[in-house]
């Protein structure tokens, strides 16, 4: 089994760079490029944050490059949403999020409502995408209704078991403060519910860096974002993003099984700074999009 997993795209409805002198669609279509040589891919997951700015043109657009590289190799889309996607838009566009190679929304089994889970198996690997979207905030939080569903799901083990997928990671970077205060704030629970199940690997996004961690004894993976990559060089306190878009390959199955490979577009412009915001800056970030005190 071999995904290619993106995550934070982050297009907007405007084309062209961005505040940060970025040029998102431009940042997709690099990487897709880039990776349209790698061979037997089987599924292309993508972790969230698809629109920054939940418009219909933006989640279009998206749509359109997704849908081509998967059509020509016959696999399915499977996207999720993140904290700077808007659920109507996101359903509107993409429906559960779980894609044929055609563009036809077929998951095989979705949970009621608006919250955006469903379940695709790809050659007996189960992927499951959850939804942890708070609307306003930065931080994410998967639901009581959507962790009663996901047990009802694991009731029955999958042939080659179970991935999940969603946005904000249960990890993070010791000491990183936006980490801690912005990645899934229940992931305890998330661990009570995949205890003893066939839950095999993570998939996560949100933090725009590479990052490896464990959940209850499962491994999580955050593959670096589309728009940019976070510099975790820059002072203590502070955040530094870089230019050029990233992917990862993961490789499942196997007896060294799960393998990740970090992609990076081959772009002019990586490495170049997009923006810095300094401790007082991040400090506000946090207090205006983390969760009550």
């Amino acid at each position: 089994m071999r995904i290619l997993h993106l995550s934070d795209t982050h297009v907007s409805r405007e084309p062209g760079p961005d505040s940060e002198g970025v040029d998102t669609r431009d940042s997709l279509r690099r990487i897709l490029a880039d990776c349209a040589e790698l061979p037997g891919l089987d599924a292309l997951v993508v972790t969230g944050d698809i629109a920054d700015d939940g418009s219909p043109e933006a989640y279009r657009d998206v749509r359109d490059m997704v849908l081509k590289f998967v059509a020509d190799r016959g696999i399915p889309a499977i996207l999720t949403t993140g904290n700077h996607d808007e659920r109507a838009a996101f359903t509107a566009a993409l429906g559960t999020g779980h894609l044929d190679a055609g563009g036809a929304d077929r998951p095989e089994r979705r949970l009621d409502g608006d919250e955006r889970a469903a379940v695709t198996t790809v050659d007996g690997h189960r992927i499951v995408t959850l939804d942890s979207l708070v609307p306003g905030k930065g931080y994410g939080l998967i639901s009581a209704a959507q962790l009663a569903w996901l047990r009802g799901v694991l009731a029955e083990p999958a042939p080659h078991g179970t991935i999940l997928a969603f946005h904000h990671p249960p990890v993070a970077v010791p000491g990183v403060a936006v980490q801690a205060a912005l990645g899934l704030r229940n992931g305890d629970e998330l661990a009570v519910a995949i205890a003893g199940s066939d839950v095999r690997l993570i998939l996560c996004g949100h933090f725009h860096l590479q990052l490896f961690g464990m959940l209850a004894g499962v491994p999580v993976w955050v593959t670096p974002g589309v728009v940019t990559r976070i510099d975790l060089t820059a002072t203590p306190g502070t955040e530094r993003a870089v230019k050029g878009a990233s992917a990862t390959l993961v490789d499942l199955g196997g007896p060294h099984s799960p393998v990740f490979h970090t992609l990076h577009a081959r772009d002019p412009l990586a490495g170049e700074t997009a923006y810095e915001i300094d401790e007082r800056e991040l400090a506000a970030v946090i207090a205006e999009l983390g969760p009550p005190a």
